[in-house]
């Protein structure tokens, strides 16, 4: 009776020490496309390199809920973006150099959580000042400097967050010396493009890596001053998880570089723009990179 005991309790042991192994692979995202997309290519590509299970957390919120959550183990991984975790989450100061940027926020990140930074996707999902396609051409427009000479002045739309944002309006509007005329418009990020399309506003501040830019008859302004800091894109793993499932890093490390701007924005048009299911987006994109 007493060597029955013995038993069940480590049985019971066993079963309740928490160990990552027992659980698994846990991939989280936050709540918009890009990161669905992100999150659904990372969970993909550790079920087919590892051979295991893995649980689906996407859509957890904005980006302090996904990073708690992480930190507290309740998911393995889900993918950043180094101006934000640089800014929104460490509260540093702006900094505009893409190897200074991933550096501090590496070290940071080690330090405070043991959290590991792995290589950039490949792309940078930065703000992009976008203007309609004919009036680049017309007026050569290329670059927000060369906008900065338009002295009659742009009509600005731009989604709630930009004008609060340390790296927002105020700072864009300094640097270059852009006229705006009238009012700024703000709005839903949605309704940008449908407000460019029909007039309503000539300048809108959207994301590099959107799937409309795909698809639009539309200029993005190079950014020849360097005003905003890099949003490169990566997977931020749990040390622990890391360390406690063989071939983890390595098939993570694989998709390091596979994703530029134009493939992104692809990628996030075909969930968007044509709404086909996630896991098929996913999976094509996988497949591409396997051939």
């Amino acid at each position: 009776m007493a060597g029955t005991k013995i038993v069940a309790g480590l049985i019971a042991l066993a079963l309740g020490c928490g160990c990552s192994k027992s659980r698994p692979i846990i991939v989280g995202s936050k709540n918009f496309t890009e990161q669905l997309v992100l999150g659904e290519i990372l969970a993909q590509q550790l079920e087919r390199r590892l051979g295991q299970k893995v649980e689906r957390r996407l859509n957890l919120g904005g980006t302090l809920v996904a990073h708690q959550a992480l930190v507290n183990g309740e998911i393995d991984l889900y993918p950043e973006y180094t101006g934000t975790a640089l800014t929104a989450v460490l509260k540093l100061p702006l900094a505009t150099d893409r190897t200074r940027v991933l550096g501090e926020v590496r070290s940071a990140y080690e330090k405070k959580w043991r959290l590991e930074w792995m290589a950039p996707f490949g792309f940078d999902n930065s703000f992009a000042m976008v203007i309609r396609g004919d009036d680049a051409k017309r007026s050569h427009l290329q670059t927000l400097s060369d906008a900065a000479q338009h002295k009659t002045g742009w009509v600005m739309g731009v989604g709630y967050e930009f004008l609060q944002r340390p790296d927002g309006f105020n700072g864009l509007v300094k640097t270059y010396g852009l006229a705006i005329k009238g009012e700024v418009k703000t709005m839903d990020l949605g309704l940008l493009y449908r407000a460019l399309d029909e007039r309503q506003v000539d300048m809108i501040a959207a994301s590099a890596t959107d799937g409309m830019l795909s698809v639009l008859d539309v200029t993005v302004l190079q950014d020849d001053k360097h005003y905003f800091p890099p949003y490169e894109a990566a997977a931020v793993v749990r040390d622990d998880s890391l360390a406690s499932r063989q071939g983890m890093r390595e098939a993570l490390g694989a998709l390091a570089g596979k994703l530029n701007n134009r493939t992104m924005q692809k990628l996030n048009y075909e969930v968007d723009g044509k709404h086909r299911p996630l896991a098929e987006v996913a999976q094509e994109f996988l497949k591409s990179q396997s051939e």
